[in-house]
């Protein structure tokens, strides 16, 4: 028996790779299936079952091209009604994979078919749970993404169900199971999800403050919704790609990978509708970059950010990236659903500016110079791009909270006429909202590289009091639960 997690880092996503006597199960696969195919190759192993733990909403499934390519059997839980051919397994119901056996734990509550996969060894020893995002490392799966599917499911009635599921389909489980969850920190499938991408049932049971032994149904509601923030916008759309289905990942490709010289570019740009998308660094991108173009990093949160920031997931798209890496960055986009790159830049940045083509700047400054300017200025303008609970966490006294997860709201904020100093955690959020605004005609906005890692370590801020953020408080309570629990047993 073999167990693999293909761990890919861009989405915080973990697909499973199990086989046994020649026969594999892929649960979860990200949408380009040529890796799963070439390690089953390697194994000399069929992939006979495709197990879907629910319909994802941060990322387009690969199972129909898996199941095409090579004729494994998708199978959901029940519930499950996409509109292709599947296998809807019964709750309970025990999968053959070579020796092994894989038994179907129907567990609603993230989404109402969200399904478990427990696997038996040969020896019929229950050894690890594929919890999907019903459960996570610390965290369990929210339960607010159906209700934008369904206006009949609330998060109230999902997180109900959700601890029904916990209650009574997982927690009497063994306690040295291993459990492999769909993701882990930096989803935004959960709140606080572990950075671990696994660990022993016992272990969650004794550390996830979702999974408090004498926690009530209401207390649980409150809990697992207290702190949630709306979720991407393409998450309702990527679930219904992976319930209707898609082009496959070769026609993406075929289609991105159109290259265009710069005069065959501009004209695309100028005779489209479509969007000149920079995948560069923050800073290389600084230094230059295409008019109205916008700056998302390859080397940062991509497929996240992409989601966020690009309404439409069919908005055709023009690629501007470092040369070689166009057919990486064109699967990356279709991992979130964005299939429609006509084209990209041949021979990058590079070739647009040795055409004499026009060329734009974004001014980008040290912490160092902010803290001039603003000894200069007392009047100066500080644009913190952060999450709201990174700024309430903490930030420089006097800036202004315009969060890039919110950016149509944080730009009403903002005076055309007036020069705003905008930074976020690290330089990489900043640069992505600087160019989108820039591409709107906001031309006083000036990046600070580094962003509060840099403005902190500087020592040249008046910043507040450090307060610890929601999520380490919530773990702070069960800790305290816990131990109080467990003090008055001693007395008792």
């Amino acid at each position: 028996m073999k167990v693999e997690q293909i761990y890919t880092g861009c989405l915080a996503q973990g697909a499973y790779y199990i086989m046994s006597e020649g026969e594999v199960a892929i649960i979860d696969p990200l949408r380009e299936v040529d890796a799963y195919i070439q390690r089953a190759l390697v194994d000399k192993a069929k992939i006979k079952y495709v197990l879907e733990t629910h319909f994802h909403a941060d990322f387009v499934s690969g199972h129909l091209d898996l199941a095409k390519k090579t004729g494994a059997k998708i199978v959901y839980g029940p519930t499950a009604a996409p509109a292709f051919d599947f296998y809807s397994a019964k709750d309970g119901e025990t999968l053959s994979l070579g020796k092994i056996k894989i038994k179907v734990i129907h567990t609603p509550g993230h989404t109402m078919e969200s399904t478990c996969y427990l696997l038996k060894d040969e020896s019929g020893k229950e050894v690890a749970l594929f919890s999907g995002d019903t459960l996570f490392i610390g965290d369990v799966g929210r339960p607010d993404l159906a209700q934008k599917v369904s206006a009949a499911l609330t998060q109230e009635i999902l997180a109900a169900h959700l601890y029904d599921s916990l209650r009574n389909k997982i927690m009497p489980l063994s306690d040295d199971i291993i459990v492999y969850p769909a993701h882990g920190a930096g989803s935004a499938c959960g709140k606080k999800m572990s950075k671990e991408t696994q660990d022993t049932l016992g272990s969650q049971k004794a550390t996830n403050y979702a999974l408090a032994p004498d926690m009530t149904k209401p207390e649980f509601i409150e809990a697992v919704l207290d702190g949630l923030v709306a979720p991407p916008g393409y998450f309702p759309l990527n679930v219904m790609m992976n319930i209707q289905g898609y082009d496959s990942i070769d026609d993406v490709l075929a289609r991105g990978q159109h290259a265009f010289t710069p005069d065959a570019f501009e004209a695309a740009a100028n005779e489209t509708s479509a969007l000149i998308l920079d995948t560069r660094d923050a800073q290389t991108f600084a230094n230059g970059f295409i008019p109205n173009s916008i700056n998302i990093g390859i080397d940062g949160g991509f497929a996240p950010w992409v989601g966020a920031m690009i309404p439409d997931i069919k908005q055709e798209i023009l690629l501007v990236s470092e040369p070689g890496r166009e057919a990486e960055v064109i699967t990356r986009l279709a991992r979130v659903g964005y299939d429609y790159t006509i084209g990209f830049l041949q021979g990058g940045f590079d070739a647009w500016k040795n055409a004499g083509k026009e060329v734009e700047q974004i001014k980008s400054i040290s912490a160092l110079e902010l803290a001039d300017q603003n000894n200069q200025d007392a009047s100066t303008l500080i644009l913190d791009v952060r999450k709201a609970s990174e700024f309430k966490s903490e930030h420089i006294k006097g800036a202004i909270n315009a969060p890039l997860d919110f950016i149509n709201d944080s730009m009403s904020m903002i005076d055309k006429d007036k020069t705003y100093f905008v930074h976020c955690a690290g330089g990489y959020r900043s640069m992505i909202f600087i160019s989108i605004l820039k591409a709107r005609g906001f031309d006083h906005l000036i990046d600070v590289k580094g962003g509060f890692k840099d403005i902190k370590a500087s020592g040249k801020f008046k910043t507040t009091e450090y307060k610890v953020p929601t999520t380490f408080l919530l773990l702070a309570y069960y800790l305290y639960f816990l131990l109080h629990h467990h003090l008055l047993i001693l007395v008792q």
